[in-house]
């Protein structure tokens, strides 16, 4: 008597409903994870300081489908910040804002390292310490901003030079 209720062609739309209910429900939640956290940072640290400067180090990924370009940060620790990186010149490495910012492909990483690319932390107005938080901001190409923190630790390298 069941199969009475319900003939073979409802059937066959009830189950169309449900599946294009299921994909839709799949592909609006694809959308949703991209847009809520395109960049993440992991292993995030910063070089402990008396004062002067600091860096900022950590692994970025980019979980969108667009690359993600990285264009200025901020922190609360710093009376300025760039992004930095470490280029040859005149057979030294020299340290110097990264122009255009860092550009992470979709599904790619970027690493943030002593002697490599970095955050910039200038004009500390008091001394980070080993394991003190640190706040920082990232603001994207498109406007938007990613806040992260870091924990400052003891690191005796990263003297480059800084170029003008």
């Amino acid at each position: 008597m069941s199969s009475s209720i319900l003939s073979t062609p409802r059937r066959r739309r009830w189950a169309a409903t449900v599946l294009t209910a299921v994909a839709t429900a799949g592909i609006l939640a694809g959308c949703g994870n991209d847009d809520a956290a395109p960049l993440t940072i992991t292993d995030q640290w910063v070089k402990a300081a008396p004062s002067g400067m600091t860096a900022a180090f950590g692994t970025l990924t980019n979980n969108g489908t667009q690359t993600v370009r990285v264009v200025s940060a901020s922190s609360p620790s710093a009376g300025r910040t760039e992004i930095h990186e470490v280029v040859p010149v005149a057979g030294a490495m020299q340290m110097r804002p990264k122009q255009g910012g860092l550009a992470i492909p979709p599904g790619g990483t970027a690493t943030l390292k002593p002697g490599g690319d970095h955050i910039m932390l200038f004009d500390l107005p008091k001394p980070v310490t080993a394991g003190q938080n640190v706040s920082i901001t990232l603001v994207l190409g498109d406007g938007t901003s990613v806040d992260f923190t870091a924990q400052a630790r003891d690191f005796p390298g990263a003297n480059e030079s800084y170029g003008h």
